[in-house]
Order: structure tokens, then C-alpha cells, then sequence
């Protein structure tokens, strides 16, 4: 499974004043879990090695958020999940857009929390 270290440390970082219940190796990289659901997810573009953030906004937040800080669809299993973005390095290369990202799946999360 290939994935930065290094920017899993940072997403680390920047969930950790939140309810991290689980890392998870998964789809090929690393799944971070808050409140014991998928949040962000980071591994690496096959055939460049290019990092690459997955985050769950929900199918609310999709539309307003895609294509926003170098985000496009996700398309893992070569059909658009919706809900799910894709993010290049650019759009998470400071430390303040890597926290955008994170809050937008944080509130996501929040959301879906208060449904149990």
C-alpha cells in the first residue's frame, strides 16, 4: 500500500483535537476514521506516485465543493461516488488547506454522528 508518511502525519496532526477512533489500510492507502466512520483517506496516484487526499463531504457538500482547491469527483470503482472528492497536492499542500479539507469531512461527520 503506498502513501506519504509524511502526509499522514499531517492529517494526523490535524485531527487530533477530534474522536480518531481508527486508521485503516484500505483501497490502497491509508483510511483515517473519526466517530467509526470513513473521514479522510490519503494514498498515492498509480503510475506518478502523486499523493492524493480522499475526503467525505457528503452528498450535500459535493456539489458546492468539487472541483474547488484542485478537488475533482471520485471515481474509485470507475463510477463517480458521490460525497467523495479527490484533492491534488495543490489543494493541500499549506497546512490551511489541508484544514479546510479536514473540517469540510469533519462536519460531514458531525452531521452523520447526530443520525445515529
Amino acid at each position: 500500500m503506498a502513501y506519504s508518511e509524511h502526509l499522514a502525519d499531517r492529517v494526523r496532526q490535524s485531527l487530533s483535537l477530534h474522536n480518531l477512533t481508527a486508521e485503516k489500510k484500505m483501497m490502497g492507502g491509508l483510511i483515517s476514521m473519526v466517530n467509526d466512520k470513513m473521514c479522510v483517506g490519503i494514498d498515492q496516484v498509480k503510475g506518478t506516485g502523486q499523493d492524493r487526499l480522499m475526503v467525505r463531504v457528503g452528498k450535500a457538500s459535493h456539489k458546492a465543493l468539487v472541483f474547488k482547491k484542485e478537488s475533482w469527483e471520485m471515481d474509485f470503482t470507475g463510477k463517480v461516488m458521490r460525497g467523495y472528492l479527490y484533492v491534488d497536492p495543490e489543494g493541500f499542500e499549506r497546512d490551511e488547506d489541508l484544514g479546510f479539507w479536514v473540517e469540510k469531512a469533519l462536519a460531514f461527520n458531525q452531521v452523520e454522528m447526530g443520525k445515529d
